[in-house]
């Protein structure tokens, strides 16, 4: 169901709507919002709202500010945990210019751009992603800590699970925001948790990645605690993954099954399992952004370090879920929730689709553990690796041609110069580790 303008006009003044968020994000994925009162959403929804670029993380010059917010209607949601009475309900928003072109700094703009490739050859796509999160204590100033709320492990079930309530509410949240939720639980990790929702078309799933990570930050808040989606948080348990489910739909069907195809699989799913593949490298800066991140990317934490693929276990990078037919999918194991969603899922179609358009070919699916395996047995099998660390992952980045188109050159520019930002500010820090080795030693 499309939603027009008038619709959302309506829609505001019988939900008692007072106040209303603009949102959008800035290249790293950080949410964005202005907030207007109901009297101006008319004026907004028209695209009249100007707001000053220059403030916002890989956005534009101070002598070139002056930007456009164009609201998505279908993107209007009410708040469910603010008063019913001058309540607050939220619109995502794609970034113009004063000349009335898209803004290529615009992250969403971006994914709309490369799904509209995608759609002239007339593919769609659909994802379903697994987002993981922790949730810790507070300190007694409100501060963050590392000090999760429970000892559960995968699955396990309250009393021992002292998240659960938070999670519920969290859900129950979602839901009444329009999110059809499929499964909530515990993970393996104390303190983590999981919460699955349905797939949907890539544009719509990316504003519904950005407005859950918002949504389990503002109710675990409500509960007294934070949840944070920093990929690797503690030391010597897992990370949080994203896992994205993904799979192409051509004329109203689903073109990665093949009943005639090996392990049911279409020519078109083999081609984009190879891009994928052949861009893993590259397009990992963007999937798993920051420093911590590759903290994650290490052998014996369930995480895919290791570039393959297989229909049978999780140890490589991409896996083929059992299910087909119209459930058809493949699954990316290596991106982190740190990512900007857009981005993310703009980069890996972008890989997928140079796959299908050169008809890759995947080398042969490793059904084997690879995390049981030495260094010399993956080199036989050609099994290499993801970057090992931030710059390494943007070195990987800086060399393809395809994965800086996805970006464009305004984005991959200003990401570039952000991230080697910050990978120099923590290469030069001097950490705890290190003083607890060297300082009473040398």
């Amino acid at each position: 169901m499309v939603f027009t303008k008038e619709d959302c006009l309506k829609q505001a003044y019988e939900s008692n709507v007072k106040f209303i968020r603009l949102q959008f994000t800035d290249i790293l994925g950080i949410l964005k919002n202005i907030s207007i009162t109901v009297e101006q959403l008319e004026k907004a929804l028209n695209g009249e709202l100007m707001f000053d670029g220059s403030s916002i993380e890989g956005f534009v010059r101070i002598e070139e500010s002056d930007m456009y917010l164009r609201p998505d209607p279908n993107t209007f949601v009410v708040y469910p945990w603010r008063p019913s009475e001058g309540g607050e309900a939220r619109l995502m928003c794609d970034v113009y210019n004063p000349d009335g072109t898209p803004f290529s700094g615009c992250p969403r703009n971006t994914l709309k751009r490369v799904l509209a490739e995608s759609a002239e050859m007339g593919y769609t796509m659909y994802v379903g992603p697994e987002l993981e999160f922790f949730l810790f204590h507070v300190d007694a100033e409100g501060k963050a800590t590392t000090v999760t709320h429970d000892k559960a492990g995968y699955f396990d079930m309250a009393p021992v699970d002292l998240g659960e309530n938070a999670r519920r509410d969290i859900v129950l949240s979602l839901e009444k925001m329009g999110f059809e939720i499929e499964a909530s639980h515990h993970e393996v990790a104390p303190g983590q948790h999981e919460i699955d929702f349905k797939y949907a078309n890539a544009l719509d799933m990316a504003d519904k990645m950005v407005t859950f990570r918002f949504v389990v930050r503002t109710i675990a808040q409500r509960h007294g605690l934070h949840a944070t989606f920093m990929p690797k948080p503690i030391f010597g348990i897992n990370g949080s993954g994203m896992h994205v489910n993904q799979s192409l739909f051509k004329d109203g069907k689903n073109a990665f099954y093949d009943p005639q195809g090996p392990m049911e699989l279409s020519e078109v799913a083999f081609n984009y399992i190879a891009g994928i593949l052949a861009h893993a490298k590259s397009f990992t800066a963007i999937t798993n952004p920051t420093v911590n991140s590759y903290k994650r990317l290490v052998p014996g934490y369930e995480a895919p370090c290791y570039i393959a693929w297989s229909g049978r276990n999780r140890s490589p990078l991409v896996r083929i879920p059992a299910k087909r037919g119209a459930s058809t999918r493949i699954e990316l194991r290596s991106p982190d929730p740190s990512c900007n969603p857009y981005l993310a899922l703009a980069v890996q179609l972008k890989a997928g689709l140079d796959g299908i358009k050169n008809k890759m070919k995947p080398p042969a699916a490793v059904d084997l553990n690879i995390f049981a395996m030495d260094d010399q047995e993956r080199l036989e099998l050609g099994i290499e690796s993801l970057p090992g660390d931030l710059k390494q992952a943007l070195e990987f980045l800086s060399q393809d041609k395809v994965i800086r188109q996805a970006l464009g050159e305004h984005i991959y520019h200003r990401f570039m110069e952000a991230k080697m930002r910050e990978y120099d500010s923590y290469h030069l820090a001097v950490h705890q580790w290190e003083l607890d080795r060297y300082l009473e030693t040398y």
